[in-house]
């Protein structure tokens, strides 16, 4: 039967294709590894980002730069491995991808030393950065935000370290880590330690600019520069022109890559349906449950989707609609293992699955 013949043959060879291509990418990974000290695989690395982070490619690119630069292992000992700065709208994956880089690299996600930039506002804060001044409480004891074990990493992982919104800190504030980006050490007030971010990735993440740029492409787009055709500046020196007016330069200075985010866009909205539905049977698998979820269902989800929240409008809509209605029915169906989530009467259900 030469038709089996051919069928057997064409998987044999589509088997050894697969074979060939995880062989390729796991000697590329052990290639650059050999002269490196660092353990992670920067194909690898940018194969779990491509699945988590939607719609950056170029932001994608910059950090595949930034990781085989790191891999290679020719970084100066006398700053930080790299320093990145991370801008664009709400909900658009900045402070995601720093923590999807430090699952991938560390195997944790919340294994970085994060700084909430918003909440240190007040000039006085600087000594939450810098540790108290000689002769105030905790000067002795050197103490600071910072976790000193995020920051070291190891000899064969780098420390990951993010400033959150480092836009709303007070701009003293901002300037008392000058040195971390410029030097990769900070010497507390006190003088009584020295932190070393040597070995370290900041990340900085930043809302500058989207207000300047939003307001001025919503000109543009009615009255009378709409009728005469007057086209928007270029968003690129919208977006610079903001960060020079709120930042000093000597910051800016220190940073290797000012990387802008998209906007995310309703297409690809049932992409971040699943990623927030993998998130969530994640943790219903600790109880031997999963979830599925109808084309009405997802749907529903996407519905009223507002481009200025981004992702995290997604996530709201499923916390509030969607996981009521499943902590119901894992309570009256204890048995059940598994559900599904359709549309009934303009409300979403969820049921056992063989209900």
């Amino acid at each position: 039967m030469p038709f089996i013949n051919e069928l057997v043959a064409q998987n044999q060879q589509q088997l050894e294709q697969e074979k060939h291509e995880k062989i390729t990418n796991l000697t590329r990974d052990k290639k650059i590894s050999r002269p490196s000290r660092f353990r992670f695989g920067p194909y690898e690395v940018m194969t779990t980002l491509t699945t988590r982070i939607l719609g950056q490619t170029h932001v994608l690119h910059a950090v595949e730069d930034m990781l085989f630069t790191v891999k290679a292992d020719f970084n100066s000992k006398h700053r930080p491995l790299s320093v990145n700065l991370f801008l664009g709208p709400t909900g658009v994956g900045k402070t995601e991808t720093v923590r999807v880089l430090a699952e991938a690299i560390l195997g944790n996600a919340d294994k970085i030393c994060r700084i909430d930039m918003n909440t240190l506002a007040q000039e006085h804060y600087s000594a939450a950065i810098t540790g108290s001044p000689p002769g105030y409480v905790g000067s002795k004891e050197g103490q600071t935000l910072f976790n000193v074990d995020y920051i070291k990493g190891s000899f064969s992982e780098p420390g990951i370290v993010l400033f959150d919104e480092i836009e709303k800190a007070n701009k003293d504030v901002v300037r008392a880590i000058l040195n971390i980006l410029d030097t990769g050490k900070l010497v507390l007030t006190s003088g009584a330690k020295e932190l070393d971010f040597s070995n370290a990735l900041i990340f900085m993440t930043s809302n500058v600019g989207v207000r300047e740029l939003t307001q001025h492409i919503n000109t543009h787009q009615k009255g009378w520069r709409k009728w005469f055709g007057i086209k928007p500046k270029n968003e690129n020196d919208i977006v610079e022109a903001a960060l020079t007016a709120h930042f000093d330069p000597e910051f800016l200075n220190r940073i290797d890559r000012i990387i802008p985010f998209n906007c995310i866009d309703e297409d690809m909205l049932g992409n971040l349906v699943n990623i927030e539905l993998e998130k969530l049977n994640h943790k219903l698998n600790r109880r031997n449950v999963s979830l599925a979820l109808t084309e009405s269902a997802r749907e529903f989800l996407c519905e009223d989707y507002d481009q200025r929240y981004g992702a995290r409008s997604i996530a709201r809509r499923m916390r509030t609609e969607l996981e009521p209605k499943l902590a119901r029915a894992l309570i009256d169906f204890p048995e059940a293992n598994s559900f599904v989530a359709f549309v009934g009467d303009k409300n979403i259900i969820v049921t056992p699955e063989n209900s």
